[in-house]
């Protein structure tokens, strides 16, 4: 009998290392672009049991799947990054929105960290990011950071390697290592993880 794999129970201690790329309908991004700063980022991914009745009583069931959501909070934002997601239009140094603008497909790929060094990465292969809400308030006596907060609704796709489209993909790496990292860059965007070697072009 093999033996078997010694399970890993570690809670994750933060997030880190939130990438995009425009994806439209070809497996290959276009780009690759960080944002700095995650605070806090939220994957629901809704799941129910619906039963069949007969007889009264249950005769059969079965697994329906809701859509995936993702709700991101950052410290900051950047103008440019608004522009790529949301499909803002730029002119001189105005950036406007409005009723005609087009999300472009993008897929996202995001790092949860442990205490021991080693790191979880969740992808999400295609979907649509929607406008944040604008918020302020006065500054009292002391000072208080915000922060800006960035949703997103997320579909199946073709990724190579899976029988079946999927919308979600872990990969786990233990400390100094980044094989399957690399990996899902390759199935997320179609190029390597950003500064690695042949990166074809991928920006940081």
């Amino acid at each position: 009998m093999p033996q078997e794999e010694k399970k890993n129970y570690r809670a994750a201690t933060g997030v880190d290392e939130f990438y995009y790329g425009e994806v439209g309908d070809d497996v290959v991004a276009q780009y690759i672009e960080h944002v700095d700063f995650l605070q806090d980022i939220n994957v629901e991914m809704p799941q129910e049991i619906v039963r069949a009745y007969g007889s009264n009583k249950t005769a059969e069931m079965a697994t329906s799947n809701g859509d995936i959501s993702v709700t991101s909070q950052f410290h900051k934002i950047p103008i440019e990054d608004k522009q790529r997601l949301l499909g803002w239009e730029k002119v001189g140094g105005l950036t406007a929105a409005g009723s005609q603008d087009n999300s472009p497909y993008v897929g996202v790929i995001f790092a949860k960290t442990f205490e021991d060094g080693s790191m979880e990465y969740v992808g999400l292969p295609k979907g649509l990011f929607t406008r944040p809400n604008i918020s302020g308030q006065t500054k009292g006596d002391g000072v208080e950071f915000s922060s800006e907060e960035i949703s997103a609704q997320f579909m199946d796709r073709v990724v190579e390697g899976f029988d079946e489209e999927k919308s979600v993909i872990f990969a786990q790496d233990p400390k100094g290592q980044t094989t399957n990292r690399d990996d899902l860059f390759q199935k997320i965007f179609g190029k390597p993880y950003p500064g690695t070697e042949n990166q074809g072009g991928v920006e940081g």
